[in-house]
């Protein structure tokens, strides 16, 4: 697995050559918009540059942490860390079946995890999938993978959002084949 700070590096670099503008640059625009909210902000950027959801809530979670880099998840903080700060009070009981999860999906191979503050992102050239708590006291894996018919348990999500797909589980039997056939597809479709 490589390091979250390098695929982080990569994604800037990226965002820089896609928009022709440093992140400092694009830091200060956001930092100086009259916007408040991270959506709006997040919806500006994509608007004004093209760019996807990812890379715009990347930037401007960057460019609102950079006043106070110590709180960052992404700022530097191991994946074990992060992990414990996503699962802690209430959602600490789901920390078993996120590991579940991990340990199924480390048997297709090689990836990256990058954390983030609420979960977990899995990624190979594209991310593939999210692992972090839910709603309801659930754990929520997003898939990205195309030509899946949703069911009552793969469910289908509207164009926009981060993952295409999502399952909820509360049990530890939940962590089954069905599930890592999904994982398997998204993963393989993620280069």
């Amino acid at each position: 697995m490589s390091n979250p700070d390098k695929a982080l590096q990569t994604q800037i670099k990226n965002i820089e050559m896609k928009t022709g503008h440093t992140l400092a640059e694009l830091t200060r625009l956001i930092q100086d918009s009259p916007l408040e909210k991270h959506g709006q902000l997040r919806d500006m950027i994509r608007e004004t540059f093209g760019l996807g959801y990812g890379d715009a809530n990347t930037l401007v979670t960057l460019a609102r942490q950079a006043g106070a880099p110590q709180e960052s998840v992404m700022a530097g903080e191991t994946p074990d860390a992060a992990l414990q700060a996503i699962y802690t009070g209430g959602k600490a009981g789901l920390r078993p079946l996120h590991d579940a999860v991990m340990d199924r999906v480390e048997t297709l191979g090689g990836f990256e995890i990058a954390p983030k503050k609420q979960y977990v992102s899995l990624r190979r050239k594209n991310q593939f999938a999210t692992v972090g708590p839910g709603t309801k006291g659930r754990l929520e894996v997003g898939l990205n993978m195309k030509g899946v018919a949703g069911t009552d348990r793969l469910e289908a999500l509207p164009p926009g959002k981060m993952c295409q797909y999502r399952v909820f589980l509360t049990d530890p039997g939940e962590v089954d084949d069905e599930l890592l056939g999904w994982i398997r597809t998204a993963y393989e479709s993620a280069g």
